[in-house]
């Protein structure tokens, strides 16, 4: 996700989509302690989209 898409989200969707990203990362980490995980990428892709939600966030919040 485009840190472009994230800005033009609500503050209602970026908390939505933060605990969605929160809970996809969650069970990425499972599957990839578990061997199941087919690409290991993706645990990379959801940290870092959670991380540009977090920062949209942080930035409305400080003004």
């Amino acid at each position: 996700m485009k840190a472009s898409e994230i800005r033009n989200l609500t503050d209602s969707e970026l908390r939505e989509k933060e605990n969605e990203l929160a809970e996809q990362l969650f069970t990425l980490r499972l599957q990839a302690s578990t061997g199941q995980l087919e690409r290991p990428a993706k645990v990379r892709e959801a940290r870092k989209d959670l991380a540009r939600v977090l920062t949209v966030l942080r930035e409305r919040q400080a003004g």
